[in-house]
């Protein structure tokens, strides 16, 4: 099956619309059902060894939950660590940023597009530039040009996306079984359609030789991809 990329529907819908926050609450229970939150504390701290605090970035961070329970599981681990939540939109409930501080993070937005909010970052500021199910939002080219920023921007690139397989398919139209309703249904399926598989997110790396690269798969529907700077 051939990689394809549509619009998906909460991508258009205000962030205070209903439909939108329900759909929100309900990526919480599907990253949950995919475990990403366990895959990512767990392949976060066996790339970056040591309990110094950390500066993280998430891309495409949405309401902030998805790394809130990141770094729940890290809260022993990396004390005082910074986060970054970039997202377009302004959709981080000021409740997620007042569970960041209880954890001793300190955590701020930046309402921008991710491409955009790397090509001003200073380059090599953070420890490590994370996504959860956002960069199967990109074609090749653009997301080619998105991977080139990042590598110039941390020494560890971090993703979870949809895994493009007949599993992730046959999950995707489960989802009704675990209370999700039409827009997170909907693009569940587009989400699939435009995932990864085999190594497709490494050969759009732009520099392999100073770099470790990572791509596999994660659970039954997940595909992970890490780049690690070589020392």
């Amino acid at each position: 099956m051939n990689r394809i990329v549509l619009p998906e529907m909460l991508d258009r819908l205000p962030p205070g619309e209903a439909a939108a926050q329900r759909s929100r609450r309900e990526l919480r229970r599907v990253n949950a059902w995919m475990r990403h939150p366990a895959i990512m504390s767990r392949t976060l701290a066996q790339n970056l060894p040591g309990r110094e605090a950390q500066s993280l970035v998430e891309l495409g961070a949405g309401d902030g939950h998805f790394l809130l329970s990141v770094a729940r599981r890290l809260r022993n681990h990396w004390p005082g660590s910074e986060a970054t939540l970039v997202d377009r939109l302004e959709a981080m409930d000021p409740r997620t940023g007042e569970a960041f501080h209880r954890l001793g993070w300190r955590v701020s937005a930046a309402t921008a597009e991710a491409t955009e909010w790397l090509r001003q970052n200073q380059r090599g500021a953070h420890q490590a530039i994370l996504s959860n199910l956002f960069l199967h939002h990109f074609p090749d080219p653009p997301l080619a040009e998105l991977l080139r920023l990042a590598s110039g921007s941390a020494r560890l690139v971090m993703a979870l996306e949809p895994r493009r397989s007949w599993c992730a398919r046959l999950g995707g139209g489960l989802l009704w079984a675990i209370g999700c309703g039409p827009v997170t249904r909907h693009d569940a399926a587009i989400s699939i359609r435009a995932g990864f598989a085999n190594g497709e997110l490494s050969a759009l790396w732009p520099d392999r030789k100073n770099w470790h690269l990572t791509e596999r798969s994660a659970g039954l529907f997940s595909h992970l991809f890490i780049a690690r700077r070589k020392e």
